[in-house]
Formats: C-alpha cells, structure tokens, sequence
C-alpha cells in the first residue's frame, strides 16, 4: 500500500471521527468550538509528521539512487 493512501485514508478516518463527535456531543456550542479547534490542532499537526517522514523516505530513495546513478557514470570513464 502507498504511503500516501496511508495519509490519506488517516486524515479521512480523523475528520469523520471528528465529525460524528460533535453530532453526538452533549456539551454547550462554545465548548464544542474549543473541542473542535483542539481536535483540527492534533489532527493537522498528525498529518503533517506523516507528510514530512513520507518527504524524507522520498528524499532518502532519491539520494540512495543518485549515489548509484554517479557510481556508474564514474565507473564508465
């Protein structure tokens, strides 16, 4: 499975969770805005370390197969 599909299908469960939460809260409009403003905060900052260790998988593959690109450019002359 891709990694981004992984994100993705995380950032999706996060929102519907978030969602039905706030359908089902008991609590008053103010302290649900306060919960949501959390939530969005934990989800997003969530999202966004899933994103950066994607970048760097992404960045580590290319530098992996740049060294082996340089390797056979030097070993051919």
């Amino acid at each position: 499975m891709r990694s981004s599909k992984v994100v993705l299908g995380v950032f999706a469960g996060a929102v519907a969770g978030a969602v039905l939460g706030v359908l089902f809260s008991p609590a008053k409009g103010s302290v649900t805005r306060k919960r949501i403003a959390r939530k969005y905060t934990e989800y997003a900052d969530d999202a966004k370390d899933k994103l950066n260790e994607y970048v760097d998988d992404i960045s580590e593959k290319y530098d992996t197969i740049k060294d082996s690109a340089m390797d056979l450019v030097h070993k051919g002359k």
